[in-house]
Formats: C-alpha cells, structure tokens, sequence
C-alpha cells in the first residue's frame, strides 16, 4: 500500500468516526430530549427530527448513498416523500373527521 492510499483510507476512517460520534451525540440528545417537559406533539416533533437526521446519516455514509448516482437520490427522495404522504393520509382523517373520499 503506497502513501496516497494510505492516506486515502485514513480519511475515509476520519469521516466513519465522525459520522460514529455524531450519532453518538444524537442519541444522548433523543435522551435528553425525552426528560424535557414537552408537549407530546413537540416532543414528537423532535424525535422525529433527530431520528430523520440519524437516519440520513445511516444512509449516506454507511450505506454509501453519498457517492451514489443522482438518480438513485432521486428516487430515495421519491420514495420518502411518498412515504410522508401515506403517513399524512390517515392524519389528515383523524383531524378533520371527514372520510378521504365518499363511500
């Protein structure tokens, strides 16, 4: 193994810790964040967010998605965005107490 390469892999290690150390601190504050006196939905809200930056870090890094083609990213994306509005789906029904569509 040359110095370039050496030197290469030492820098992918640097970014893996990085990534280990911030999803690290982001579970002590999901932690933290559940002994706040919070709103159930701000709670909520927080943890959710927390967790969709945890899981970004998930996918781009140790999933390798950060090197990917543009075109998987898109459809990542597609495919997220489909997935909140199946989630807002039933919440929406829930808060306007109406059906979706008439029966």
């Amino acid at each position: 193994m040359n110095e370039s390469e050496l030197e290469h892999f030492k820098q992918h290690i640097r970014v893996y810790m990085m990534v280990f150390v911030a999803l690290g601190v982001l579970t002590v504050v999901t932690v933290g964040i559940s002994y706040l006196d919070l709103s159930t939905g701000w709670a909520i809200t927080i943890a959710m967010i927390v967790a969709t930056v945890k899981a970004s870090l998930v996918a781009g890094y140790f999933m390798h998605l950060v090197s990917e083609q543009a075109a998987i990213r898109w459809l990542l994306v597609l495919s997220a965005a489909l997935l909140v509005f199946l989630f807002a789906l039933p919440l929406a029904t829930e808060t306007t107490n109406a059906p979706l569509w008439p029966l």
